[in-house]
This record gives structure tokens, C-alpha cells and sequence, in this order.
């Protein structure tokens, strides 16, 4: 049920009159035919579809896939620990403690179990309800039609009906490609907010790898819509050879059947990753090549990797990375960015005083660096970039607990603004990552080992 449905009545009210004189005056008395207008009946019909909104949510909807994941990861390790148990000897003090072991896991297991019949039977209760208020308010909109003398609704879903079918049909005809979004011009409107954090997790590999990067793909090949993807800098906190794919957003908070995949098997080494600013676009890495200016392509299905030269004189080996008064954010020379029409590069370099440099990336086999623009923006005064709609948003730190996206670039109209103003609440002290998905419009966060969406608001 959605929230932007508006029920509109136009009232035809039937009238007598009666003509009376008095003196040198006429007088008419009206009277209305027809019994008011149920107005109390239309305000809770609106009640009613705003509170199933409020009950019925995707984060709810979500609880019940991830008790099901919890219990099965339960029920393997209690099938690990038997196998245990049977390799050991009885008789040893060991075994006991192993058979301590599993009886906890089974009490466990057990909560685990009670809670998912609760959870289950709690959604069944929620969805013969909701059929219930669905029916009520379908029958009170059927009498409140009554109303409508002059049949305007009627003729207003004809019209509906029409219009669809002629789109319908002029999108059958269409032979053209369909359209990416143009620069600026995505109709969202300008970032005003930003809502959560939404998600918030410890990823499986623990919080000694503060540096990493995960999200989605923002062009996905067909069947992979719902996978996500993890890179963790396992080799101090700035190289990284492995990828690693999940099915689900459940799965990768669980850490639950992984697909990894490595660029190489000796970390680091040419082509690998450093830094921990990347993205995944059309089943392919975009990240910063080891110990070079270039960026680098890594396709995923193909295992190859593919590479383009940033300007000569970029930033890159820790000259212009990201960073705040007493904290550098190590090897973030190089950024990179997706939005609505694809990759984008970030960098700085000495030719333009170390301010920000934005390069559309083509993602041919091999890449190749596009339209550039230049900005006024100092790079090392930035803790983070992301792009939507072909604007560019940077953050800065301003204390522990708040990230403030302080400055705008549109490359439409090369307009740059300082004064956004506008708060993201951390739950650790620095992001390492954050890139914006135009799929579903969250901002993508790494933060000291937490993984984090936010959900942005726009004008």
C-alpha cells in the first residue's frame, strides 16, 4: 500500500428551492436531497493505510530471513561439535566438556527455534489483519463512491487505463536502446539528508581490518541483482587481493556462503588493490592499480584485469589522500565513484595545486578516461567523495560522532557550493569508504570494520 495515493471526490449536491417575497425582497430556501458527506469515514480509510505503512516495513520482512540464517549457521556448528565429540574418548575430561558444549548449543538452538515461531506466528496475525483493514477500506472507498454523482472517478480510471495502454504500446514499438541519465539531470533533486544508519554490522573478518569497501553493483548482470561485495585491505590496512561475494544482504552480515574470488595469489603485487576506495560496476572491479597511477579493471567473470593511466603528475602513494587535522586516511589518492550514467574517478594533481579532479571512466575492455573536470576543492581537506546525478559530494570530519558532506560540484552546470551542511551520524570514529548506489539510492559505508547504509534524502 503506498502512501501517495489520493482519493479525490468532486460532490454533486442536488438542491431544492422554494421562492418566497418578502416586502421588496426575495428570499430562496435551499435544501440538500442528498445526507452529508462521510467525512469521518474518509479520515480513517486514511488512518488505516498510514498505519499498515508504519507496520508493515522491508526491515521487519527481513527478520525472519536472517533468524533462519542464524539457525542454520547454529545447527552447523552443533553438527561440527558432535563430530568432535565422536572423535574423542569418553572417558576423558575433554568429552565431558564437549558434551557440556553441545548441551548449551542445543538450549540455543532451542530460544533460536521459540523465537522464530513467535516471529512467524507474529507475521501471520500482521497479514490477516492487514486482509482485514484491506477489505474495510475497500468497501467503505465503494460507498464513499456513492458520492461521486457526476462519476468523475470513473472516467478518471478510464483515462488511467488508456494512457498506460498507449505507453504500453509506445514502448513496444520503441526500438532504441533506453537512455542513461544525463549529468544533473536525473530528476531526484539535490541531496538535502541523510536518514540512519540503516545497517550496521561487524564484518566476519573482525575489527583488526579497519580498511575496506563493500556494496553493490551498480550495473549488475541479469540474475545477479541482490549480490553484494566485500574487499577487506588485509595486508596492512592498504592491499587487498580478494573479493568476496554474497547473495544476500542477510548472508553478508551473517557471513554466510561466501564466493571468493582473487586477482592474484601473492598480496600485494602488480595489479592488486591499494587503497580502499572502489567500485563494482557491470560485473567489474574499478580499483587503484598497486604502486601506480592507474586504475585498474578486474573483471569478474574473466579473472583478467585491464588498466588506464591517470595523469602523470596524479596524486597517488599517499602524496594527496584524504584527511583531517591530525588523521590521514592512507592510500586514497585515487576515488572512485558511481551514479545513474557510471564510473567516475577522483583524484588530484600537482598541476592543479592538488585540488580535486573528476574523470568519467568508459567501461570498455580496456577502461578509458572521459570528460574531466577540475575543481576548486583542496583533496587533503576531504575525508570522502560519492556522486549522484553527475554532482559530486565531499565529506569532512567534525568529531567523533558526526561526518558533514560540506561541498557540491555539478558537472552539468560547473557550479561548486561550500555550504551544505548536511550531518551523517557515525557510529565509529572514521569512514574509510563510501560510495553512493543508484539502484536504491543508499549511501554504501566501511567504517573502522563496520559495514553501514544510509539512506539519502533529496529535495
Amino acid at each position: 500500500m503506498s502512501q501517495s495515493n489520493v482519493f479525490i471526490f468532486i460532490i454533486f449536491i442536488p438542491l431544492s428551492f422554494s421562492q418566497s417575497a418578502r416586502g421588496k425582497e426575495c428570499v430562496c430556501d435551499l435544501k440538500n436531497l442528498d445526507p452529508p458527506f462521510p467525512k469521518n469515514e474518509l479520515t480513517k480509510v486514511e488512518t488505516t493505510a498510514l498505519q499498515c505503512i508504519e507496520t508493515i516495513t522491508s526491515e521487519k520482512m527481513t527478520d525472519l530471513d536472517r533468524l533462519v540464517l542464524g539457525l542454520q549457521q547454529r545447527i552447523k556448528q552443533l553438527e561440527d561439535n558432535v563430530i568432535l565429540l565422536e572423535k574423542e574418548d569418553n572417558s576423558n575430561l575433554y568429552g565431558a566438556v564437549s558434551l557440556r558444549i553441545i548441551e548449551l548449543e542445543i538450549i540455543e538452538i532451542q530460544e533460536l527455534l521459540g523465537k522464530l515461531k513467535r516471529t512467524t506466528n507474529d507475521y501471520q496475525h500482521l497479514s490477516v489483519q492487514t486482509a482485514a483493514q484491506l477489505e474495510d477500506m475497500k468497501d467503505t472507498m465503494a460507498e464513499l463512491e456513492k458520492f461521486d454523482k457526476m462519476q468523475v472517478l470513473k472516467k478518471y480510471r478510464e483515462s488511467r487505463i488508456k494512457k498506460n495502454l498507449d505507453h504500453c504500446k509506445d514502448k513496444l514499438k520503441a526500438t532504441a536502446a533506453p537512455p542513461t541519465a544525463s549529468s544533473g539531470r536525473c530528476g531526484l533533486g539535490r541531496v538535502v539528508n541523510v536518514a540512519g544508519p540503516r545497517t550496521h554490522s561487524l564484518t566476519v573478518f573482525g575489527t583488526s581490518y579497519p580498511y575496506g569497501a563493500w556494496g553493490r553493483d551498480a550495473n549488475p548482470a541479469p540474475g545477479d541483482e541482490n549480490k553484494y561485495w566485500l574487499v577487506v585491505l588485509s595486508s596492512s590496512n592498504v592491499y587487498g587481493n580478494l573479493i568476496r561475494q554474497y547473495g544476500t544482504l542477510s548472508t553478508i552480515i551473517l557471513g554466510l556462503g561466501p564466493t571468493d574470488k582473487y586477482i592474484s595469489s601473492s598480496n600485494p603485487t602488480t595489479n592488486t588493490i591499494q587503497g580502499p576506495n572502489m567500485v563494482m560496476y557491470g560485473n567489474a572491479l574499478y580499483y587503484n592499480c598497486y604502486n601506480t597511477y592507474s586504475v585498474c579493471q578486474f573483471n569478474m567473470t574473466t579473472r583478467s584485469v585491464s588498466t588506464v593511466a591517470l595523469p602523470n603528475d596524479a596524486g597517488y602513494n599517499n602524496k594527496f589522500p584524504f584527511a583531517h587535522l591530525g588523521y590521514t586516511y592512507g592510500y586514497t589518492d585515487i576515488d572512485f565513484a558511481t551514479d545513474e550514467s557510471g564510473v567516475y574517478v577522483i583524484y588530484a594533481t600537482t598541476s592543479n595545486f592538488g585540488n580535486v579532479i573528476i574523470s568519467k571512466v568508459e567501461t570498455s575492455n580496456p577502461p578509458v578516461l572521459n570528460q574531466t573536470w577540475s575543481t576548486s576543492l583542496h583533496k587533503r581537506t576531504v575525508t570522502n567523495t560519492f556522486m549522484v546525478c553527475g554532482v559530486l559530494y565531499a565529506t569532512r570530519y567534525l568529531d567523533k560522532e558526526i561526518e558533514e558532506i560540506f561541498y557540491s560540484y555539478d558537472t552539468k552546470t560547473n557550479k561548486e557550493r561550500y555550504d551544505l551542511r548536511i550531518h551523517i551520524k557515525k557510529m565509529q570514529t572514521n569512514i574509510e569508504f563510501l560510495n553512493y548506489d543508484p539502484r536504491d539510492h543508499l549511501l554504501y559505508v566501511y567504517s573502522d570494520a563496520y559495514i553501514l547504509t544510509y539512506q539519502l534524502i533529496f529535495q
